[in-house]
């Protein structure tokens, strides 16, 4: 090698050196910090269901927490039942802790059972910062319909709104179905919850497959204590305290058989509105974003805004949402085989 290349070759791994010194010691504040410095957090609704509701008061305070204090924006990407926003948020978004979503609360379920193939993401990869609130999903129908309780369900065809395969708007029916003998049939194809509402109370639908009981308190807080709703159905480890007279899956007597499944289910139910960023994301961004969340959740001025609009938050720490996630993702494979199999709607239940 020649005495000129090798100064040539010091001289670049220098330069290399020195790039990489330099995005080392960069602190989180100053990356977050500047002029224009923002933060998104993608809603995989359409505007006006609590994930957009939550995701719109966290842009509101959140930034304040961060060092730097970053302006945080909200944009809308409704698509595939939250599948488009998964996939965005772990494959095309900036690795590097500007971007957030809260991703849709059956997807962990979803990617265990391999239920839909244009789900290409790993959500063991992405970072997760905090489970904002985990409130039981229910399954309600309007209160015109003449399913009254589950026991009529049982008896005759109801049919239900969903967004679409990945939601569990789909995949809690269709499991009630074939566990408890429901006739459950769903209208797929809705782009949020807030459409599935509208066409519920105008008689296109009866019902809708799911939605947590803290964001209809949120969003529509007239449904259910107003009785404008009748709640069937609901899934989760305990009763919420507000549903006491609300059949829960747990409760429900089942064949042998299927009482892991009944347990796998209802532990997913648990994933309620889980926030995360990027794969990839510098551990020590993430750290901040985690610290930056705990503390906005104590802010006098976020709880005042949460509760104007009737929002329920119920923290889980990042670490033990992480832990919830790969356990769902890594139950056994027979369990996994046989809840596929119970939740993929048949011929008689889609249209």
């Amino acid at each position: 090698m020649s005495k000129v290349w090798r100064v040539a070759v010091c001289l670049a791994a220098c330069v290399a050196h020195g790039h990489g010194s330099a995005r080392a010691q960069q602190s989180v504040r100053d990356f977050y910090s500047g002029p224009g410095k923002q933060i998104r957090i993608i809603v995989r609704t359409t505007v006006g269901g609590d994930y957009d509701l939550l995701s719109r008061v966290l842009s509101r305070h959140m930034g304040r927490h961060i060092p730097g204090n970053p302006s945080i924006i909200v944009v809308n990407m409704p698509g595939g039942g939250g599948i488009a926003a998964a996939n965005y948020l772990g494959q095309v978004a900036p690795r590097d802790g500007t971007v957030l979503s809260i991703v849709g609360q059956g997807m962990a379920v979803d990617q265990a059972l391999g239920t839909s193939p244009q789900f290409t993401s790993d959500l063991r990869d992405f970072n997760w910062i905090s489970n904002i609130v985990f409130s039981n999903p229910v399954l309600v129908v309007w209160h015109a319909s003449p399913t009254k309780t589950l026991e009529d369900a049982r008896r005759r065809a109801t049919t239900l709104g969903t967004t679409g395969a990945g939601s569990v708007s789909v995949q809690f029916p269709t499991f009630y179905n074939n566990v408890l003998g429901t006739k459950f049939k769903l209208v797929s194809g809705y782009p949020g919850g807030q459409e599935i509402n509208i066409a519920m109370e105008r008689g296109e639908v009866e019902g809708r497959g799911s939605n947590t009981y803290a964001s209809y308190m949120a969003s529509n807080p007239d449904y259910i204590p107003g009785k404008l709703v009748n709640p069937l159905i609901q899934i989760g480890m305990e009763k919420e305290p507000g549903l006491a007279d609300t059949p829960l899956l747990l409760d429900q007597p089942v064949k042998p058989e299927h009482k892991p499944l009944v347990d796998f289910m209802s532990k997913g139910a648990t994933v309620g509105r889980p926030l995360a960023t990027t794969p990839g994301a510098p551990p020590e961004r993430v750290a901040a974003l985690r610290a930056a969340f705990a503390a906005t959740v104590k802010d006098p001025e976020f709880i005042a805004d949460a509760e104007r609009q009737r929002l329920d938050i119920r923290p889980m720490p990042g670490e033990t949402l992480d832990r919830l996630i790969r356990d769902l993702v890594g139950a056994p494979q027979d369990v996994r085989d046989r809840v596929k199999a119970l939740i993929e709607p048949g011929p008689n239940e889609a249209r």
